[in-house]
This record gives structure tokens, sequence and C-alpha cells, in this order.
């Protein structure tokens, strides 16, 4: 089973920035960078890290 990455805000900017500069799906932002998809939905609805701003 692949390993797990940690959520923090650096992981959420990117998070934010894929999903604004990709045709990427939650799923395969998740995938690629080791999280699981409920957290990308959770920074993309504003659940979680809703201060942060996308990466530059």
């Amino acid at each position: 089973m692949a390993r797990r990455t940690r959520m923090n805000v650096e992981l959420a900017a990117l998070i934010k920035k894929l999903a604004t500069t990709t045709d990427l799906f939650q799923h395969e932002i998740a995938a690629r960078l080791g999280v699981n998809q409920g957290r990308v939905s959770e920074v993309l609805s504003g659940k979680r890290y809703a201060d942060v701003q996308p990466a530059p």
C-alpha cells in the first residue's frame, strides 16, 4: 500500500494550485501527492485550510 502524506499548509497550497492550473481530477491530485481524496475535497471546498492561497 502507498505511503500517505500528512496534510499541512504547504500541501494545501499545492492542492489548490494543481486544481486551478491543471485538468486533474481530485482523485488524481490525491494520488500524485499521496493524500486521501477526501482531504483534497475538504481543501478545495474550504472546509480545511480556507485561508491558504494557492502555491506560486
